[in-house]
């Protein structure tokens, strides 16, 4: 099975609006990141697109976190893939909230898409194993920094909508580009989600964002929360922005007509 040429999860007009973690820095999520309180917040907002991470128990259920320990969230100083379900249950994010499964993300919120970082080599085949029990696919797009789990991703479902690693970045930065038209939507690549800079180097110029059309990608940028840098990226043409602001963004949007809102 290989990608349609036009994914269902990028089927939009206009860029994409992503609430990062579920808006970490909005009013009234600060300190529940990942919670499915915090991405209520983003959905009653208007947002259709969610951005989350996800680890495994010792058990193998898959729960949204972005830290391998649990000090920040919970005060806890344990890795999380140390921990049974059961335990984890017991803890609270920033004393308030339960963590969540993905597995009840996805059926809590059954209009959202989710664009997924996958955090640890070990949640990879329990989060697939799950996708595939909720036929989930079309509303889902996996990532990680690891250029190696990503292609496990691939090599085990090519019908999944993936970023690109890291090193397929700078890949892509340095190549010529006749050698990736057509080729990220052969191997199921089809997002390029990148910082706007990295050190002192930019990352998303005008002509970065022409390659990657012309390659047949989006470019998606993270994690933008300065009202005047949205609005110089959407100058540029990306297709989408990841913010911890996502009311901010939704403003943005909105006096740029190019607000929309989640049916």
């Amino acid at each position: 099975m290989t990608l349609p040429r036009v994914h269902p999860y990028l089927d939009v007009d206009g860029p994409i609006a992503f609430a990062h973690r579920g808006g970490a820095a909005m009013a009234g999520n600060e300190g529940l990141e990942n919670t499915l309180a915090a991405l209520r917040r983003a959905v009653d907002l208007g947002y259709r697109y969610l951005e989350t991470d996800v680890r495994a128990t010792q058990d193998g259920v898959v729960y949204l976190c972005h830290d391998a320990d649990l000090l920040r969230l919970a005060g806890a100083e344990r890795p999380i893939a140390s921990m049974l379900e059961a335990e984890l249950r017991e803890l609270r994010v920033g004393d308030a909230e339960p963590f969540v499964r993905l597995e009840d993300a996805l059926t809590a919120l059954p209009d959202a898409r989710f664009n997924i970082d996958l955090k640890s080599d070990d949640v990879v085949d329990p989060a697939l194993a799950l996708l595939d029990r909720h036929d989930a696919y079309d509303r889902v797009c996996l990532g990680s920094f690891s250029t190696e789990r990503i292609q496990r991703v691939r090599a085990a479902r090519p019908q999944a909508l993936t970023s690109f690693a890291s090193t397929e970045v700078a890949t892509f930065v340095l190549a010529p580009i006749r050698r990736w038209r057509e080729r990220p939507v052969r191997r199921g690549a089809r997002c390029l989600q990148v910082p706007r800079t990295r050190g002192p180097l930019t990352v998303v110029t005008r002509r970065f964002v022409e390659r990657a059309h012309a390659a047949g990608c989006v470019v998606h940028v993270w994690t933008i929360d300065d009202p005047a840098e949205m609005r110089a990226l959407l100058d540029l043409g990306v297709d989408g922005l990841v913010t911890d602001r996502p009311d901010l963004l939704k403003d943005v949007l909105l006096e740029r007509g190019q607000w929309k809102d989640a049916a």
